[in-house]
Protein backbone atom coordinates (compact mmCIF):
# COMPACT_ATOMS: atom_id res chain seq x y z
CA UNK A 1 0.00 0.00 0.00
CA UNK A 2 1.34 3.27 -0.74
CA UNK A 3 1.42 5.96 1.55
CA UNK A 4 0.44 9.65 1.10
CA UNK A 5 2.98 11.96 2.43
CA UNK A 6 1.91 15.28 4.06
CA UNK A 7 2.31 18.39 2.36
CA UNK A 8 3.65 21.40 5.15
CA UNK A 9 0.32 22.82 5.13
CA UNK A 10 -1.37 19.44 6.08
CA UNK A 11 -2.73 18.92 2.68
CA UNK A 12 -2.64 16.06 -0.04
CA UNK A 13 -0.54 16.58 -2.64
CA UNK A 14 -3.25 14.32 -4.65
CA UNK A 15 -6.74 16.01 -4.19
CA UNK A 16 -5.03 19.51 -3.58
CA UNK A 17 -3.19 20.00 -6.78
CA UNK A 18 -6.06 18.56 -9.27
CA UNK A 19 -8.43 21.78 -8.66
CA UNK A 20 -5.85 24.52 -8.40
CA UNK A 21 -4.09 23.08 -11.21
CA UNK A 22 -7.33 22.91 -13.16
CA UNK A 23 -7.73 26.78 -12.02
CA UNK A 24 -4.47 27.78 -13.91
CA UNK A 25 -5.18 26.24 -17.01
CA UNK A 26 -8.57 27.71 -17.65
CA UNK A 27 -6.79 31.56 -18.61
CA UNK A 28 -8.95 34.43 -18.76
CA UNK A 29 -12.83 34.97 -18.50
CA UNK A 30 -14.77 36.64 -21.29
CA UNK A 31 -15.73 39.04 -18.84
CA UNK A 32 -11.86 39.94 -18.02
CA UNK A 33 -11.25 40.63 -21.34
CA UNK A 34 -14.00 43.17 -22.22
CA UNK A 35 -12.91 45.00 -18.85
CA UNK A 36 -9.37 45.33 -19.99
CA UNK A 37 -11.11 46.69 -23.76
CA UNK A 38 -12.80 48.92 -22.16
CA UNK A 39 -9.81 50.50 -19.69
CA UNK A 40 -7.55 50.07 -23.01
CA UNK A 41 -10.15 52.47 -25.00
CA UNK A 42 -10.36 55.00 -22.30
CA UNK A 43 -6.56 55.26 -22.35
CA UNK A 44 -6.63 55.67 -25.90
CA UNK A 45 -9.43 58.17 -26.13
CA UNK A 46 -7.96 60.73 -23.08
CA UNK A 47 -3.95 60.65 -24.52
CA UNK A 48 -4.51 60.22 -28.06
CA UNK A 49 -6.14 63.72 -29.10
CA UNK A 50 -2.74 64.82 -27.15
CA UNK A 51 -0.46 62.82 -29.04
CA UNK A 52 -2.05 64.19 -32.06
CA UNK A 53 -2.23 67.78 -31.07
CA UNK A 54 2.03 67.15 -30.30
CA UNK A 55 2.25 65.84 -34.24
CA UNK A 56 0.96 69.34 -35.66
CA UNK A 57 3.94 70.88 -33.67
CA UNK A 58 6.69 69.26 -34.56
CA UNK A 59 5.47 69.78 -38.11
CA UNK A 60 6.09 73.37 -37.52
CA UNK A 61 9.25 72.99 -35.49
CA UNK A 62 11.09 70.94 -38.57
CA UNK A 63 9.56 73.92 -40.89
CA UNK A 64 11.35 76.15 -39.04
CA UNK A 65 14.50 74.39 -38.81
CA UNK A 66 14.27 73.70 -42.57
CA UNK A 67 14.06 77.93 -42.95
CA UNK A 68 17.04 78.12 -40.55
CA UNK A 69 19.21 75.78 -42.47
CA UNK A 70 18.24 77.42 -45.97
CA UNK A 71 19.23 80.50 -44.27
CA UNK A 72 22.22 79.76 -43.34
CA UNK A 73 23.44 78.17 -46.78
CA UNK A 74 22.29 81.33 -48.41
CA UNK A 75 24.61 83.02 -46.47
CA UNK A 76 27.79 80.94 -47.86
CA UNK A 77 25.87 81.17 -51.03
CA UNK A 78 26.07 84.68 -50.76
CA UNK A 79 29.57 85.34 -49.09
CA UNK A 80 30.82 83.02 -52.57
CA UNK A 81 28.89 84.68 -55.39
CA UNK A 82 28.46 88.35 -53.77
CA UNK A 83 24.50 88.21 -53.90
CA UNK A 84 21.64 85.96 -52.67
CA UNK A 85 19.78 83.82 -56.25
CA UNK A 86 17.53 85.79 -58.12
CA UNK A 87 13.52 84.62 -57.11
CA UNK A 88 14.15 82.94 -60.40
CA UNK A 89 16.72 81.33 -59.55
CA UNK A 90 14.98 79.95 -55.87
CA UNK A 91 16.51 77.61 -53.75
CA UNK A 92 17.46 75.40 -56.36
CA UNK A 93 20.68 77.65 -57.10
CA UNK A 94 21.81 76.09 -53.28
CA UNK A 95 21.95 72.68 -54.94
CA UNK A 96 22.48 72.99 -58.92
CA UNK A 97 24.93 75.98 -60.19
CA UNK A 98 23.20 78.88 -61.70
CA UNK A 99 24.36 80.29 -64.88
CA UNK A 100 24.62 83.85 -63.34
CA UNK A 101 26.79 82.85 -60.31
CA UNK A 102 30.26 83.11 -61.30
CA UNK A 103 32.07 82.30 -57.76
CA UNK A 104 29.41 79.34 -56.59
CA UNK A 105 31.29 76.50 -54.82
CA UNK A 106 28.19 74.70 -53.80
CA UNK A 107 26.55 72.54 -53.18
CA UNK A 108 25.40 74.63 -50.03
CA UNK A 109 23.07 71.95 -48.82
CA UNK A 110 23.83 67.95 -47.98
CA UNK A 111 21.00 66.93 -49.87
CA UNK A 112 18.20 68.27 -52.53
CA UNK A 113 15.73 70.73 -51.66
CA UNK A 114 13.09 68.98 -49.29
CA UNK A 115 9.68 69.48 -49.62
CA UNK A 116 8.18 71.16 -46.18
CA UNK A 117 6.87 68.86 -43.85
CA UNK A 118 3.33 69.11 -45.11
CA UNK A 119 4.99 67.71 -48.70
CA UNK A 120 4.47 71.55 -49.98
CA UNK A 121 7.50 73.35 -51.55
CA UNK A 122 9.28 76.20 -50.23
CA UNK A 123 8.01 79.62 -51.31
CA UNK A 124 11.36 81.63 -52.25
CA UNK A 125 11.51 85.51 -52.63
CA UNK A 126 14.43 88.13 -53.36
CA UNK A 127 14.88 90.96 -52.56
CA UNK A 128 12.58 90.06 -50.13
CA UNK A 129 9.62 92.10 -48.45
CA UNK A 130 10.90 92.37 -45.01
CA UNK A 131 14.39 93.50 -45.18
CA UNK A 132 17.75 92.79 -47.54
CA UNK A 133 17.39 88.98 -46.73
CA UNK A 134 15.15 86.88 -48.91
CA UNK A 135 12.28 85.70 -47.82
CA UNK A 136 11.38 81.94 -47.73
CA UNK A 137 8.25 80.94 -46.71
CA UNK A 138 5.89 77.32 -45.68
CA UNK A 139 2.05 78.04 -46.27
CA UNK A 140 1.72 75.26 -43.18
CA UNK A 141 -0.82 72.41 -43.65
CA UNK A 142 -3.55 74.12 -45.65
CA UNK A 143 -0.76 75.44 -48.28
CA UNK A 144 -2.57 78.57 -48.47
CA UNK A 145 -1.50 81.79 -47.73
CA UNK A 146 -2.88 82.58 -43.45
CA UNK A 147 -4.17 80.57 -41.23
CA UNK A 148 -3.55 79.05 -37.95
CA UNK A 149 -2.32 76.74 -35.30
CA UNK A 150 -1.01 73.96 -37.88
CA UNK A 151 -2.55 76.03 -41.21
CA UNK A 152 -0.38 79.40 -39.92
CA UNK A 153 2.53 80.24 -41.92
CA UNK A 154 6.19 79.62 -41.08
CA UNK A 155 8.13 82.72 -42.55
CA UNK A 156 12.03 83.20 -42.34
CA UNK A 157 11.66 87.37 -40.94
CA UNK A 158 10.18 86.07 -37.24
Amino acid sequence: MKTPTIEPDGASPDRAAAPSRRRRQRGFTLIELLVVMVIIGLLGALVGPRLFRNVGRSKITAAKAQIANFQAALGQYKLEVGVFPSTEEGLQALWVRPASADYWDGPYLQKEIPLDPWNNEYLYRFPGEYGDQPDIISYGADGREGGEDENADVVSWR
